[in-house]
């Protein structure tokens, strides 16, 4: 492809719409899954405009969740590419949100996703290089890079858990079949939906264990494994592995499979962290969750390895409602 044809190829999308009344949840906010969605909604856009072929989701970096968004808010998400492999795009997506009314908007969240271009075949296939042009688009790669060792740990380190019925957190377990309305436009349940089914198990599972309603305020480690297909039963599965001082760790493991099978498959995985807040918004402490069997212990290590590889990213992880722990 010549310099001029990439000169003229769209990397970066920007989504604006009105929050709905039908995207907040019970807190009266826009839950972290929806935001997710959003994110993943235009970070394909994006993909797909660089690469000229279908893309899926392989990864989503670490996002925080600061000032909530309500029904009314004028949103807008953009997503831009960074970096890219052979087959591989790293997109930068930030979320930002402003009343109407108003002229000032509020930065929301931002996080790295990572989609792969794939051919009829749903073989990965090569996309175009991306070169940086301005200072923020070098800034933009440079971070990107950075994070490529601090993703591989933590991908390594969440391939190596496992969980069993030895575990004695708490832990739900939600079981559904994948609908037609969750199709994307490779006629798969695009990812935005999954995340939105994580968000929404693992705010469940915090509910459960500290009695009062949850948001969220990060999830970090996304890692998408394989395709989940309509029609296929789903498995969304969280449970508790650290409380810190405010925050709740929960892992989320999504399953699939044929239904006219036994054979479940893991499609993704990935940690949120959940708290409660009082009348102004603030998070609140939570009570301690001690470690009582082997297997507890050895998820809760986990979970602190988690939070120490973290705090070496670009731009540092150790904000005090995650790192702090009540239990020794």
């Amino acid at each position: 492809m010549s310099t001029s044809e990439l000169k003229q190829r769209p990397h970066s999308v920007t989504l604006r719409f009105l929050a709905a009344p039908t995207d907040v949840d019970v807190t009266g906010n826009v839950p972290a899954g929806t935001v997710l969605e959003w994110v993943d909604k235009a970070a394909y856009a994006a993909a797909v405009g660089w690469s000229s072929s279908y893309c899926v989701t392989a990864y989503v970096g670490n996002i925080h969740f600061e000032d909530p968004i309500q029904s009314g808010d004028l949103v807008e998400v953009t997503a831009s590419v960074v970096y890219t492999g052979r087959s591989s795009m790293h997109i930068h997506t930030e979320v930002s949100f402003q009343d109407p009314r108003e002229l000032r908007p509020v930065a929301s969240s931002n996080c790295l996703v990572i989609f792969v271009a794939v051919d009829d075949r749903g073989k990965p296939t090569a996309v175009p290089d991306f070169m940086p042009g301005t200072p923020r688009e070098i800034e933009l790669r440079q971070n990107a890079l950075a994070r490529i060792d601090i993703r591989e740990r933590i991908v390594a380190s969440m391939k190596d858990q496992q969980y069993t019925e030895a575990g004695t957190a708490e832990r739900v377990l939600l079981r559904f079949m994948a609908a037609p309305t969750d199709v994307n436009w490779g006629g798969k349940v695009h990812g935005g939906i999954v995340m939105k089914w994580i968000d929404e198990a693992a705010a469940l599972c915090a509910a459960r264990y500290c009695g009062r309603e949850t948001v969220a305020v990060f999830s970090g480690g996304i890692r998408f494994y394989r395709p989940l297909l309509i029609g296929h039963l789903v498995e969304v599965e969280a449970r508790l592995v650290y409380t810190g001082n405010k925050g709740m760790h929960i892992a989320v493991h999504v399953r699939s499979g044929d239904p006219k099978t036994h054979e479940m498959n893991l499609t993704t995985y990935c940690l949120t962290v959940m708290v409660t807040r009082d009348e102004t918004g603030t998070a609140v402490p939570v009570k301690p969750w001690v470690p009582v069997s082997a297997e507890d212990q050895r998820l809760w290590d986990h979970a602190r390895e988690l939070v120490a590889i973290r705090a070496n990213a670009p731009g540092g992880y150790t904000p005090v409602h995650l790192v702090e722990s009540s239990a020794s």
